[in-house]
Formats: C-alpha cells, structure tokens, sequence
C-alpha cells in the first residue's frame, strides 16, 4: 500500500483562521457540568472452539465456557482434565501448556486415567506467580508409542522384524536430533547408542528390553516427536496470593472489647479500636491470621431493635451494627464510639505488626437513616402507598434495614460502591466479607470484581451467601475468593463426606470454602449441648478438612444457649447487645485453637483442598480422612460422638499416602504420641481426646 492510499499516514487538513471582524461575538453558554464516563458494563465472553485434528474435549477446569478464569493460589496443585483421542489404532497423547502472566510457557504431559476406553487424561500443574494464566491442552499423535505397541505385538511373533527395527532406528535418530537442537548432547548420544542396538538378529525379548529401557523412556517423553499438535483454544486461570486459599478468621466485635457498664447509671460505654488491641494480640498467639470485623459505621436509630432482637429498645442499647448509616454517616463513616479515622489505622497497622489482616464486613444496604435514603431515594423500592420497602423474609421483617435497589440507577450504585471500596482499600483493609451477596444481582459482582481486580488484584472477597447452591457457586464463579459453606449443619459421618466430596473435586475450580464453626447468626445445634467435647470435635473438622476457617468469638468459651427451643439464634446475641468477655476463663478452647492452627501451618497437606481421601472406618460415629501436597500427608480420625468413647478400625491405603512398605511411622500432632501403623489399625477416641491429627513420619 502506498503512503498516500494508507489512511493511516495521511496528513489532516488545518482549517483556514477566520477573518477578524468588529462584530461582537455571541457570550458562550454556560458550561454545563462535566459528566463521569459511562460505564461498560458488559459481560466478558469467549467462544469456544470446535474439535482439531486430534480431538480433544471436556476440558477442565473451563468456567462457564471461559468466560471466567478458574481458581488457583500460588504453589497450588491444579488438576487439568480432558478427553484425548484420534480416529484409528495409532497413539495418541497430550500435554497442558500453562502460560505464565509474563508469557513464560511450560509443558506439562498428561497422564491417561481409568477406564481408558472413555480416554480420560490428567496432570496437575502448580503455577508459581500471581496473576492471569492461561492453560490449553495439546492433543497429539505419538509416533513413538505407536511404535512400541506394534513392537511389543510383532517381535515375539517374528512379524516384519526388519522393518520393526528400521522404523525404531529412524525414530530413535530423529530424537537424538531434537535432543542436540535443544541442547542436550548426552541423551542424544544414548538415544544413537540404542538405535544402534535394534538388531533384527537379535531375540525379540532383548530388542523389547532395550526400546522399553527407563533412560529411553524418559528420553524420548522429553524429546520424541509429536505430531499433528492440536491445541485447544487458551482458557483463563487466575492465580491469587495464598490466603485466598489458606487462611484461619477470627471474628469480634470491637465495641464489645473494653465495653463498660455503669451500674449507677445504668449506661454502657462503648469498646474502641485502641481498647481492641490487645485482643489483636490474643487472637495472633491463638494462630489465627485474619481478623473479621462486623461493620463499623454510624448505626441508624429509626426502628432500632434491642436486646435478642426485640422491635423496643432500651435507652442505650447499641443496635445492629448491620443498619447501616445515620447522621454521622453511611458507609464512608466510623461510627463514633469506635474512634476516628486515626484509631481505624493504628488498628490496621497493629494487626500487621502482629502478622493479621483486618477484614471489614461490607454489607450493602441502609437504616432508614442513612445519607442515601434522602440523597439516592432512587436506589430503593418505593412501595404503592410512598413508604420505602425494608427487607423481609416472610413471616421476618428487618424493619431496620433498607436493601439497595438495583434497576433503578445501576450506573450510580455500582460507582459508589466501588468509591466505598477503595476508600477501605486506602487505609489498609485488603480482604472483605459480604452480606447477603445473593440477594444482589450476579453480574454486579461480575462487574465490581473484575474492577478491583485489574488494579488491586490481591484484595479478596468471602461471600456471606448461605443459600441455594447454584447462587453460591455463581459467586464463585464470577470471583468471590472464598465463600461461607453448609458445613454448619454438616454433622453425620456420610453428610461430611459427601460434602467433602463435592467440595473437593465437583465445584474445586470455583468455590472455595471458609468452614466457620459458628456465627452471629447460627447457633448449630450439634453445639447447643454446651458439652466441651462437641466444640472440639467441630473445631478439629473444621481447621482440617478446609484449607479456610474461622471462628466467633465465644466458641472457644463454649457458649451454646439458644433464644429458644428449637432455634440457632444465640440468646442475648451480641448483634443487639454489648458483650465483654473474660476469653481465659475456665475452661476454654485457647489451647486447641493454637494447636490446631500451629499444625495448619506446618502441614501444606491442610492448606489445599483438593487431594483428600476418605478412609475405611466400619464405626458410623468415626470419620477419617487424609490429606496429602507432594510429600506432605496428613491422616486425621476423629469421633462424631461428643457425649461417649467410640472404638473402630481404621484402613489406611499406604500407597496413595506415598509409603513403601507394610507399616508407616505416624506423630500425633496433638499429642506428641508416635505410633507405627499398618493397613489396618485400631483407635479409640473419648470425649476427653475425640482426634487424632497424624503426620506421616518419612525417613
């Protein structure tokens, strides 16, 4: 293309200056206010691709088609999965390709799995960098394979010999060549040596020994030819820092931490941030890693509910800290008896020092009181008679909460949430847990996490979501890094197995659990008992079977009381109430929480989720399971029965926890105790020790 057709290289004509005349000029209209560019907020989609040469199909993990990445951490074991296969008899292989966000490739082979006539293929790939991967999966025809099938069908037979040994040298040379190309002198002088010895005279068995030799073998997975390479289209995984994988919460209440009470007076004062410190340090000798904090803002005082949620307050009761906003403020505010901007941040900085990160619950909806109602009406529901529809979950009404309307002014609603994020970000919080997220649309959050993503990639987001499950893996999907689970009514041996099961393998790629033991809001009713014994047993399940947990404060003190029969509702819930605690009275749970993340973090076999195997135990009231992350393993046994001693075999599969021989050395991690075990073995649990936590001992 010449320089003068291309459109690109053209010059733009200056237009020619006016002439001046005497006539005055027109005064220019008032400049209007400049507008905030619209925002895009479309879906991201990619289009699949159709078979190749080499088909290859139902590659995971793929969400939604690609439209979203799939989930990893950094060091994390990823399992990609396809089906492989080729018209004909010839072999067939494939490798995953895993592109780093610098566009550093590498090539992983693939493993055929059972039953292979339904051509399973699998390699589990460990990205070593945050950020945005791709993966593909290259299927190809493996000449070499082909090959040693036929050899391995005609030697013996004394079929076509000569020709046999003529391809094998052909195939061999061809390989030493690549091998010199990439550099590799030595395996190309062995790859020659062996063509060499591919004799037709020789015996059929010694010509087999010599192609099926292990220096070969290794040789020529790592150089051999591969033909009719067909890769799939490139799919998205996102790689986030550790905890949004592994990570051990601790939720409280700063009000409650130093709160007084004025028996004179009758009246409360409220906790601060600098009166919450020293929990911080607490909660940090206890293990735990991130500190869970319900909202802080300005709490309205219209339709404010009392103690145990009652619709008459009392003078001075604090409110729910989830009606949001007031006079001092909504959501870009600190409520006032927790302190200033300055105490927020010595907070902040105090955790860090201490090796915790601050998660501040972001809960989207308002108090009647709040700055928006009268500034954003448009962002609620006005209802036929002119009153704005607060939220209700029938026969419930939450009279003090007003939730946000989304058909209304999207465009405004989704700036200003993401002006309140960043306003958070900037003072240190990096990890927020979301109310109710599944009563928001979905491709809000899409939208809002593909934002924050693109510039602070290691904020992260645990969605509060306990619902149906189809709403809680779309969260996943579209980017909530962890989500609370259904764990809390998990309690029979076959429920958490099952669980555990799907967790593990059918939804790994998307959502990742947070196993909280108790809530605020849920009082489980394996715990109502008040029997010691009940909490251990949850709280070893779950700091063992997810890599996340967490715990509220007054688990570790066994409070178990409910509102009434019946309900999971705590009496004199601290949602309505202030609740200072003496957390070293006795007894308490200090210890084991310690233990139990300390064992966490020794063990990478517990901060990943996905390599989990249950064992054989004939007793229903006896769950165990082991974890393992290369040479890492884990074996944990624990009772379901907190009121009674229970006795069971345990079968441990030596092999798939990476043993040779009868018998495997194992260390109670709880303990200290040391046992020597076999394939089967007997334990016996009380309610007094209802765990073992076993390291398998190698060397």
């Amino acid at each position: 293309m010449s320089a003068s057709s291309n459109p690109s290289r053209k010059r733009q004509q200056r237009p020619s200056a006016p002439v001046a005349t005497a006539s005055p000029q027109p005064t220019p209209p008032a400049k209007e206010p400049e507008q905030p560019a619209k925002l895009d907020l479309s879906p991201t989609v990619t289009l699949p691709r159709g078979f190749g040469r080499i088909p290859v199909s139902g590659v995971s993990p793929v969400i939604e088609g690609g439209a979203y990445p799939a989930k990893a951490v950094v060091g994390e074991l990823i399992p990609i999965r396809a089906k492989v296969f080729r018209e004909g008899h010839d072999s067939v292989n494939a490798s995953v390709i895993l592109t780093a966000p610098d566009g550093r490739e590498q090539r992983v082979d693939m493993t055929p799995l059972e039953p292979r006539g339904l051509d399973p293929w699998e390699a589990w790939v460990r990205p070593d960098v945050e950020g945005a991967w791709t993966f593909r999966v290259e299927g190809w025809s493996d000449p070499w394979g082909t090959w040693l099938h036929n050899a391995e069908a005609k030697l013996p037979a004394g079929v076509d010999i000569e020709l046999v040994c003529l391809e094998g040298r052909d195939l061999l040379e061809r390989t030493a060549a690549l091998a010199e190309q990439a550099g590799d002198p030595v395996q190309a002088s062995i790859l020659k040596a062996t063509a060499m010895l591919l004799i037709p005279e020789r015996p059929a068995g010694d010509l087999i020994e010599v192609a099926t030799a292990k220096g070969i073998s290794r040789a020529m997975e790592q150089y051999g030819p591969r033909e009719l390479l067909t890769p799939t289209a490139d799919f998205p995984l996102f790689v986030d820092r550790q905890k949004a994988l592994f990570s051990s919460w601790y939720e409280f209440f700063p009000r409650s931490q130093g709160a007084t009470y004025d028996a004179a007076t009758k009246k409360w004062t409220s906790g601060t941030f600098d009166t919450s410190l020293d929990r911080l340090a607490e909660v940090a000798a206890m293990g735990f890693d991130v500190v869970y904090l319900p909202p802080i803002h300005p709490i309205g005082t219209a339709f404010r509910k009392g103690r145990n949620n009652t619709l008459i307050p009392a003078p001075g009761d604090p409110g729910s800290p989830w009606a949001i906003g007031g006079p001092d403020g909504g959501h870009d505010a600190i409520h006032p008896d927790l302190g200033d901007w300055d105490a927020f941040d010595r907070f902040v900085a105090r955790a860090r020092e201490l090796g915790l990160e601050i998660a501040l619950d972001f809960a989207l909806q308002a108090s009647p009181d709040h700055p928006w109602v009268t500034s954003h009406p448009e962002w609620f529901t006005t209802r036929l008679d002119g009153t704005i529809a607060y939220a209700e979950n029938p026969p419930k009404k939450y009279q003090d909460i007003y939730p946000i309307n989304f058909d209304n002014d999207p465009e405004g609603i989704y700036r200003e949430v993401l002006r309140i994020l960043k306003l958070w970000m900037a003072h240190g919080v990096r990890i927020f847990r979301v109310d109710n997220p599944h009563t928001k649309p979905v491709e809000f959050w899409a939208w809002l996490m593909r934002q924050v993503r693109e510039t602070d990639p290691d904020v992260l987001f645990l969605a509060e979501a306990f619902t149906k499950p189809e709403m809680m893996h779309a969260l996943g999907k579209v980017g909530y890094h962890q989500s609370y689970t259904y764990f809390t009514w998990r309690n029979t041996k076959w429920e958490l197995e099952e669980y555990l099961t799907e967790l593990s393998r059918a939804t790994d790629a998307f959502y990742r659990p947070n196993f909280f033991v108790n809530t605020p809001d849920i009082n489980p009713f394996f715990l109502q008992s008040g029997n010691p014994a009940a909490f251990s047993i949850r709280a070893v399940l779950a700091a063992t079977m997810s890599p996340s947990w967490g715990v509220y404060s007054g688990f570790e003190l066994f409070e178990h009381e409910p509102l009434k029969p019946g309900g999971e509702e705590y009496r004199n819930s601290e949602k309505y109430e202030y609740r200072p605690r003496d957390y070293f009275a006795q007894p308490n749970l200090n210890l084991l929480l310690g233990r139990l993340n300390q064992v966490r973090r020794d063990h990478p076999a517990l901060q990943q989720l996905r390599q989990i195997q249950f064992l054989e135990t004939p007793h229903d009231r006896v769950i165990a399971y082991a974890k393992r992350d290369g040479e890492d393993a884990v074996i944990v046994i624990c009772s379901l029965d907190p009121d009674q001693g229970v006795e069971s075999d345990v079968r441990l599969d030596l092999g798939w926890l990476g043993v040779d021989g009868p018998t495997v050395d194992l260390r109670d991690e709880l303990t200290g105790a040391t046992f020597t075990w076999g394939e089967r073995n007997y334990v016996r649990l009380t309610p007094a020790n209802p765990a073992h936590v076993l390291h398998v001992l190698r060397g």
